[in-house]
């Protein structure tokens, strides 16, 4: 597929060459720092060195004193409490980590995951009359809720109180609860509206803490949960989540609970975890317990206090992510096969495919595979209760959630974010929602959007990348949305003649520039193999990367990641 190279604008030059100085770092480096809005020392300092000194204060969240306050009186009263949240990645370590801290204050305590199959996205009726017939009387929501306002008045006729703790985007009405917890609320003033709905529980247990004086060292175990969330939730990694995520890395890789040993030890995973390792072996496994079982399951391994069990659960977790991935790979072929047996898909704007018998829990992935293959917003439904439910995903800069919630008369209900979201129609309205989607997206995306895009960072050349260079550039880790690894482009160069297919299509390589042959470095292109012949052939090109350590045999060294070559 055909990819747009867009170079980032320079940053202005003497404010590179002051923090150049200032850091005593290369020019390219601090050039880095300033697209990333870092033009001071002090302001650098806090980036190289996150500090948890510098979360925000919880109770600047709305909401946040009347949820503490209701606990404290359920605590005190000695009321039963449920922790309910979503089966996803994000609902399922935010319902481990509240429930792993407030059992530690009550035992009359246990926690809720709706099944995806029967009662769907989000709090349900049955979560609420399970909670009535096991007289809890506090619901605390986790990544749910805030648009559960039909729910949250029934719970309300029964006498049980909800606090929401959520991320997602509010309906025009908030559900009325005891405390809705939600920085995307337009009356909330908190300074960071991009935590997961984990990182929203983290911020209700940090309150709660502060307010019990608990010293905040006995939250820090936690923090392994909410980088799960981030990572997988794809949630930017800047603010609050950037310290968040620095230190929920390091207690993953100092020492991580017993439930995530288990999948890491299962996996034979024995290197320092990155974001990018949560995103692809730990996010996955914890995934497939809600997408083809119960997200119980997930949260029975994240709360493990025992290696045992732990390992047991790992163990059933990770045979039935092995049935998801059959399932993700059956469903996606099916999928690429409506879309090239159907002119008309082909020339549109949008993908909206369903199928009554596709599994409902890999239709998100399969509208993520079908984007690498045709890059366009893209839904994907099936039929569960007499209904069409499905996922959407989109491409870089189009809003997917506005352009649903421009058909929502055709709706029974959504949810979600910028880049992906949730729906439910009836059979009936498919052909009037394909078409009236197709139509908005049509008329509100930009062409560009509909070419994917690689955005280059910096012109480099090879003779730039030394070992203090690498030694910097791997302090803008934790990497993810918003401090994407640094992309750079060198031009004019060749392979040395070690070019070789691995894999089913991709490319190795020892890439160095022809006017300076003493500086070459190993890269791996991954699905390239259709520029071998040219290289081979000594034809010189361009190429964007990204400069990462690879280990082989115990040996540790710099590695480009080719993402893309141009003659």
């Amino acid at each position: 597929m055909e990819k747009r190279w867009v170079i980032k604008e320079a940053a202005d030059a003497t404010t590179v060459a002051q923090l150049a100085l200032e850091l005593g770092i290369d020019n390219v480096l601090a050039q880095l720092l300033v697209q990333r809005g870092i033009s001071s020392f002090e302001e650098a300092k806090s980036f190289f060195r996150p500090s948890l000194d510098n979360l925000h204060d919880p109770f600047l969240m709305k909401d946040m004193d009347a949820a503490v306050s209701r606990i404290k009186k359920a605590l005190e009263k000695k009321e039963k409490i449920l922790i309910y949240g979503d089966y996803d990645v994000d609902g399922t370590t935010a319902v481990a980590l509240v429930f792993s801290f407030l059992k530690l204050h009550t035992e009359l305590i246990d926690y809720y995951i709706p099944d995806r199959y029967t009662e769907g996205y989000g709090i349900s009726f049955a979560g609420i009359d399970y909670a009535k017939q096991h007289h809890f009387s506090l619901i605390i929501a986790l990544d749910c809720g805030i648009k559960s306002n039909d729910k949250i008045d029934y719970a309300n006729e029964l006498g049980i109180d909800f606090i929401i703790c959520d991320h997602h985007r509010p309906g025009s009405e908030l559900p009325k609860a005891i405390a809705v917890l939600d920085p995307k609320r337009e009356d909330c003033q908190y300074p960071f509206d991009e935590l997961s709905g984990c990182g929203i529980g983290f911020k209700l247990i940090q309150a709660f803490a502060a307010r019990k004086k608990i010293p905040f060292n006995q939250l820090e175990p936690l923090l392994e949960f909410v980088v799960i969330s981030i990572a997988a939730d794809i949630v930017p990694i800047h603010g609050e989540n950037r310290i968040l995520s620095y230190y929920g890395l390091l207690q993953i890789n100092k020492l991580p609970s017993p439930g995530i040993k288990a999948i890491l030890e299962l996996n034979k995973v024995k290197r320092e975890l990155t974001i990018s390792d949560l995103v692809f072996i730990i996010g996955p496994r914890i995934n497939a317990a809600g997408r083809i079982e119960n997200g119980k399951k997930a949260v029975e391994l994240l709360v493990s206090d025992n290696v045992t069990s732990a390992n047991i659960s790992s163990r059933s977790i990770n045979i039935t992510n092995t049935e998801r991935k059959s399932l993700d790979t059956l469903i996606t072929q099916q999928a690429l096969t409506l879309i090239n047996e159907n002119t008309e898909l082909q020339k549109a704007k949008t993908t909206v495919l369903f199928q009554s018998d596709w599994h409902k829990g890999v239709v998100g992935i399969v509208a993520s595979r079908l984007i690498e293959k045709f890059y366009r917003p893209t839904i994907v439904l099936t039929e569960s209760n007499g209904k069409a439910t499905g996922s959407a995903r989109s491409v870089k800069g189009f809003d997917v959630y506005n352009a649903i919630e421009a058909c929502a008369d055709l709706l029974e209900q959504f949810g979600g974010h910028m880049y992906a979201a949730g729906l439910t129609l009836k059979l009936e309205n498919l052909d009037a929602f394909r078409k009236k989607f197709e139509a908005v997206v049509a008329s509100t995306i930009h062409e560009s959007m509909l070419v994917p895009e690689i955005e280059i960072d910096a012109l480099i050349g090879f003779n730039q990348i030394n070992p203090k260079f690498f030694r910097v550039l791997k302090q803008f880790a934790p990497f993810g949305p918003g401090n994407h690894a640094p992309v750079f482009m060198t031009k004019n160069i060749m392979d040395k003649g070690s070019i070789r297919i691995v894999g089913i299509n991709h490319l190795k390589m020892d890439l160095q520039d022809p006017q300076n042959e003493r500086v070459s470095f190993p890269a791996i292109a991954f699905g390239l193999a259709e520029h071998f012949d040219p290289i081979l052939n000594r034809k010189p090109f361009s190429v964007c990367y990204a400069i990462e350590e690879n280990e082989y045999n115990g040996t540790v060294s710099m590695q480009l990641n080719v993402k893309d070559i141009r003659f």
